[in-house]
């Protein structure tokens, strides 16, 4: 498991994959560059050969009688001896002069090119390797013809390898070294690079497995720059934002407790009362039964937004639509809140269409949407004040307007009013997603909802849904037909 780990980090698979291949092709570069340099210079001094004993080349003039005396005179004379050796030979093989002198003893038939120059076009023929005194060599045999095309002499020039040798080894541990700096230089700036990457990467790993923990006040301080910092920047924003949504979370929780416990209590206790109350007090008996109707309503209409508010989580709340009247449903609205008004002390005024607006909609769910927009502006609105609903409509849309007078919204606040969990006032009682589905649902439809509000002077929410085209409709129709 831990090998797994290993084999899949980032370190590892850059080890096996980026810096094997820049090592294998740096040892590639130098066994090339070795092997050319070996080549090149072999091939200079074959080249350069031929320039120091082309003064040989006039033993092809001599006549036989005088090519003895003519080739001792050459290699005595000879300027480049301290470079390059030459043995001259006589016809038969013998070694007749040498600019080292005769004190050894040589016959060409038993130098390895010999044979093969014999045999050549030109006459010539070159061999590399170990003499018998165990140097390496670079020699080259080239025979001299007479008139008749008979064999009248030959003359090897010999020169040793050792020099350089020590040259192309200095060149080659050079090459070598230069190379393993390049790999040292690459493996070092990319394990540099590579930590640069991790170190950053685990900081975030840590600080995600904390914050997937609870520990939501987890930053990164060190972002720096780029698309680490970026990603850190992120990290720390996600943190950040997790932390508001628990707190409104834990907020929304507290509200919807109270919000559950208010009405449970009223009908616990009022049952209790209209229970000893049978038989005794018709009056008390009524009130209670009706206080627990109504009790019961609001406990209805906060379990329904909560289901509503979990289905549009999980991407499940459906529409059912159907050709409705808005005029009827938003008059049904207002009759469930004229005699709570009246009860606050405000005027809830309502100014129907002329004409009735006809749009497809689904008919609970937009009546949902205005019950939780007057509802709240009831709520927010206090004694005197006053909320009235209005319209505007043109080609395309209907625009419903619900105004208030009431607290109003502070600025800092809209932006977030029809987000989920978020209470602008936590006096006020409510479970703080009315707004949030009422946004879902009007979306679902097409539509939007848009809020306009001054703290202590009042609020506008504007419901945009759009009109089901009659006249399109009946074409349709007579086309069907």
């Amino acid at each position: 498991m831990k090998w797994n780990k290993m084999r899949k980090s980032i370190i590892t698979r850059w080890l096996l994959g980026v810096f094997s291949i820049v090592v294998a092709f740096v040892i590639a570069a130098v066994i090339l560059l070795c092997g050319l340099l070996n080549s090149y210079i072999e091939n200079s001094i074959k080249e350069q050969l031929p320039s120091y004993v082309d003064v040989f080349e006039g033993l092809k003039n001599s006549s036989e009688a005088d090519f003895r005396e003519a080739a001792v005179n050459l290699t005595e004379n000879f300027e480049f001896m301290d470079k390059v050796k030459v043995v001259v030979f006589d016809s038969q093989g013998k070694m007749i002069a040498s600019t080292e002198g005769l004190t050894t003893q040589e016959n060409a038939s038993l130098n390895p090119e010999y044979k093969s120059a014999l045999s050549s076009k030109q006459g010539m023929a070159s061999w590399s390797g170990i003499d018998a005194h165990k140097n390496d060599i670079m020699a080259t045999t080239v025979i001299i013809f007479n008139k008749d095309g008979n064999v009248k002499g030959s003359y090897r020039y010999i020169i040793s390898k050792e020099p350089y040798k020590k040259t192309v080894t200095t060149y080659n541990t050079a090459i070598v070294l230069i190379g393993l700096f390049m790999i040292l230089v690459s493996g070092i700036s990319g394990v540099y690079f590579i930590a640069s990457i991790v170190r950053p990467v685990r900081d975030v790993t840590s600080a995600a497995r904390k914050i997937a923990q609870g520990e939501l006040d987890t930053r990164l301080n060190d972002t720096g720059s780029g698309e680490i910092g970026e990603l850190c920047d992120t990290i720390n924003f996600m943190a950040e934002e997790l932390g508001k949504t628990e707190t409104l979370k834990n907020d929304f929780i507290s509200s919807v407790s109270h919000e559950l416990r208010t009405p449970l209590t009223a009908i616990k206790g009022w049952g209790e009362t209209v229970n000893m109350s049978i038989g005794y007090d018709d009056a008390t008996v009524k009130r209670g039964i009706d206080v627990m109707l109504t009790e019961t309503d609001r406990l209805a209409k906060l379990v329904e937004e909560l289901l509503d508010f979990s289905r549009m989580q999980t991407g499940t709340l459906r529409v059912n639509m159907t050709t409705i009247s808005i005029s009827n449903v938003l008059g049904e609205v207002v009759g469930m809140y004229e005699e709570l008004a009246k009860q606050q002390g405000l005027a809830i005024t309502y100014f129907p269409p002329k004409a009735d607006v006809m749009i497809m909609a689904d008919r609970d769910r937009i009546k949902q949407v205005f019950v939780n927009i007057i509802d709240n502006a009831v709520k927010y609105t206090s004694n005197g004040g006053d909320v009235i609903i209005s319209h505007v409509t043109d080609e395309q849309n209907i625009r419903i307007i619900v105004s208030d007078t009431g607290a109003g919204i502070p600025e800092s606040d809209i932006g977030h009013v029809k987000e989920k969990f978020y209470k602008a006032n936590n006096s006020v009682r409510g479970s703080g997603i009315g707004l949030a589905v009422a946004d879902e649902i009007v979306g679902h439809h097409g539509g939007s909802i848009t809020i306009e509000s001054k703290e202590n002077v009042g609020t506008n929410v504007t419901v945009s849904l759009p009109i089901k085209n009659m006249e399109s409709e009946e074409t349709n129709e007579e086309q069907m037909r």
